[in-house]
Formats: C-alpha cells, sequence, structure tokens
C-alpha cells in the first residue's frame, strides 16, 4: 500500500427514523446540496411504500437494500499484459454502497409520474426480490460464476 488509509467519516443518522442506513440514502439521492429535497423523496417514498403495501417502510427499505447488495464482483486484474476478469468478495461497506447506487439509478429509469412514486415502486419491487437493481445484482453474479477459472488472479 502507497499510502494510509482513509478515514471513514461517521454519518449522523437521519432525524425522522433515527437511522444511518436512510441517512445515507438520502446523501446518495442528494443533487446540488438539496439534502432538505433529497429527504423529502425518501420519507415520501416510505409513506408511499407504507400505504401500498401495509408493512412497515423501514423493513422494506432495508430488504430491498440487503437483497440489491453483491456478494461477489468482478475485477480487471492485469497478469502479463492480459486483462482478466478476476471475482472477488465484496466488503460489506461497497455492498450496501453498489445496493443503494443501483436502487436509486432503476428508480430514476422507472417510468412513474414522480421521483417519489419511482423510488417507492423499485423499493417494493427490490423487497420482494426483483426490479432493475436486483436484475443489476443477479447480471453481476453472473459474470462472477462466468470467470470463476480466474479466481487463482486473487491478489
Amino acid at each position: 500500500m502507497r499510502r494510509k488509509r482513509a478515514i471513514r467519516r461517521r454519518i449522523a443518522p437521519d432525524p425522522k427514523y433515527n437511522d444511518v442506513l436512510v441517512a445515507r440514502f438520502i446523501n446518495s439521492i442528494l443533487r446540488r446540496g438539496k439534502k432538505h429535497l433529497a429527504r423529502r423523496i425518501l420519507y415520501d417514498a416510505l409513506d408511499i411504500i407504507r400505504e401500498k403495501t401495509g408493512k412497515d417502510p423501514l423493513e422494506v427499505f432495508r430488504k430491498a437494500v440487503e437483497n440489491a447488495a453483491p456478494l461477489i464482483e468482478v475485477r480487471a486484474r492485469r497478469v502479463g499484459g492480459a486483462t482478466y476478469q478476476v471475482p472477488t468478495e465484496v466488503r460489506p461497506e461497497r455492498r450496501t454502497a453498489l445496493a443503494i447506487r443501483w436502487l436509486i439509478a432503476y428508480a430514476k429509469e422507472r417510468s412513474d409520474k414522480s421521483m417519489e412514486q419511482k423510488l417507492a415502486n423499485e423499493l417494493m419491487a427490490a423487497a420482494v426480490g426483483e426490479g432493475g437493481a436486483i436484475k443489476k445484482r443477479d447480471d453481476v453474479h453472473r459474470m462472477a460464476e462466468a470467470n470463476k477459472a480466474f479466481a487463482h488472479f486473487k491478489w
């Protein structure tokens, strides 16, 4: 390693649910410093989930993030002039970061009216094991499975 390890900043839990994961999600939705808008989008999405499912929206949210998180991914590794896609396990921090990123990205692509509606539908879909983010996770897992032969290049 060339430099010392970066110090992880502690993220303060969000005000409404007092949850760090919710705060991380809000920070990922955040655009141009408009945190209030980001909070409103997520809170409204969670309210929509409560109305539609009748379940605790925080449980649905947690399940969605957990389901979308990849266990294994491929990383490019150069060995003697050739680049191999080497399957590696994903660190817990990165797992949730990827899950959050994918959930938001695929929510944006949905064709519902508002971002709140799109996010609510994507979270509900991910919680039951379907939707864009889950498809992305499966694709990543499939890539890792296909490149299992190069696992011995792991570093």
